[in-house]
């Protein structure tokens, strides 16, 4: 049985090895999901549900933060399990669909090696192709998703993938980045996610998110949450050097 570990009340993260997966409570009742982990993850994701007293019907909205596997891997699986809705940045919604080919990462000399390394393991452990998934909307910078604690505002952070969002909930002052953002296993560390298409964008795009106001907790899908002063951790980050 995996961990499943509160972040804040109504937001719980399901860590995975590659990609966790957010299960946020709805005040109108029901939950959503940001990301869904890498493909065979829906049993894993269901239980967690379970868990937290949820059916599956009651799974209301799948986020999904950009397009790659780790994030996208099981969103067909838990949409056929539990009818619930896909939100997707617009720019990536044609690769999450399956009609367009996804642009591969520009990788630094540092990111190579830790990129063949991942592939490699994918290809041991012979992990299935992920399967396309139907985006019912599309989402675009300054768009909010009623119905969330804190109502969740959608940022658009490209660089990572064209696509890629971010949902900041000033309510409960809590910022999902996705992979514009990670962070050390204790979460005392920000460092920008490796493997952008596009890295001078996607730093842009890590700046534009650790100057937010109203952030004391941000939920990295890889390394551990930053609690507290989360701010302050962003600030002192290094996006320009990190991966060089």
């Amino acid at each position: 049985m995996s961990p499943l570990h509160e972040i804040v009340p109504s937001v719980w993260q399901l860590p995975f090895p590659v990609g966790h997966v957010h299960i946020v409570a709805l005040p109108g009742g029901g939950y959503a999901l940001v990301d869904t982990g890498m493909p065979g993850s829906a049993p894993a994701v269901l239980d967690a549900l379970a868990r937290l007293g949820g059916r599956p019907q009651e799974l209301r909205e799948i986020v999904l933060t950009h397009s790659h596997t780790d994030h996208i891997g099981s969103a067909a699986d838990l949409v056929a399990a539990t009818g619930a809705r896909v939100l997707a940045g617009a720019l990536d919604a044609p690769y999450i669909r399956g009609t367009a080919p996804e642009p591969p990462p520009v990788l630094t000399p540092a990111e190579r090696p830790l990129y063949d390394g991942i592939m490699a393991g994918f290809a041991a452990e012979k992990v299935p192709p992920t399967p396309p998934v139907r985006v019912d909307t599309e989402l675009h910078d300054g768009d909010t998703l009623p119905g969330w604690p804190g109502e969740a505002r959608v940022l658009h952070v490209p660089g990572h993938t064209p696509g890629s969002i971010a949902l900041h909930l000033p309510g409960i002052r809590l910022l999902f980045p996705g992979d514009i953002i990670g962070a050390d296993p204790e979460g005392r560390r920000a460092v920008l996610g490796p493997f952008n298409t596009e890295r001078q964008t996607a730093i842009a795009s890590f700046r534009r998110l650790a100057a937010l106001a109203d952030v004391d907790t941000v939920c990295p899908p890889h390394g551990g949450p930053i609690r507290g002063d989360a701010r302050a951790v962003l600030t002192a980050a290094t996006p320009e050097e990190d991966w060089a």
